[in-house]
């Protein structure tokens, strides 16, 4: 599965890779197979992004088109 959404909040915000993969205390690289589908995002992981965007975990993952945090 392609997280193309992480990438495109990511992108929205004018943060690159290397920054977000800070945040999450994390390397860039490990970020990147995130973006790309190559590896699972774990909770945890899926947790800090949804907070950090103010969006669900459920649109993170495409199971929903709102944004919106319910």
């Amino acid at each position: 599965m392609k997280y193309s959404r992480i990438r495109d909040l990511r992108e929205d915000r004018d943060i690159n890779q290397t920054q977000i993969a800070k945040m999450l205390g994390m390397s860039q690289t490990g970020y990147s197979k995130y973006e790309t589908g190559e590896n699972d995002i774990p909770t945890s992981i899926l947790i800090k992004l949804a907070r950090f965007y103010n969006t669900s975990i459920d649109y993170l993952l495409g199971e929903t088109n709102d944004p919106k945090r319910h």
